[in-house]
């Protein structure tokens, strides 16, 4: 009975912690680095909206979250330069020459404004 105890405990707190690491945020620095780690793989990061170019309801903007920046995909209204957003999404890559990434960008699937700390 003891070890049963201690399955429905462990299994409880897998439970509970399992959620805050799917949304844990990503450096942006870390999926430059290595994009292919990171392709299609889902993750959040939070930074500043540097640039952005939309055209009806569909576009792009570039985010520094202070390590690096990268391109986020919208397929929606896209925010408006100096936002400071969080953003969800999976990686995507394009290619690589002379070992240094191209293009990855993460194509969003959720997306909120944050205040700034």
């Amino acid at each position: 009975m003891r070890s049963s105890g201690r399955t429905l405990i462990f299994s409880l707190l897998l439970a509970c912690v399992l959620p805050l690491a799917a949304n844990a945020k990503t450096s942006i620095n870390k999926i430059n680095a290595d994009p292919g780690r990171y392709y299609n793989k889902k993750v959040t990061i939070v930074g500043t909206v540097t640039d952005s170019y939309g055209v009806l309801g569909e576009g792009a903007y570039e985010l520094d979250d202070g390590t690096g920046r990268i391109w986020v995909i919208a397929d929606r209204a896209v925010p408006a330069r100096g936002s400071y957003v969080e953003a969800k999404g999976h990686v995507i890559t394009g290619f690589v020459y002379h070992g240094r990434n191209m293009a990855a960008a993460v194509r969003e699937t959720g997306r909120k404004a944050k205040d700034k700390r």
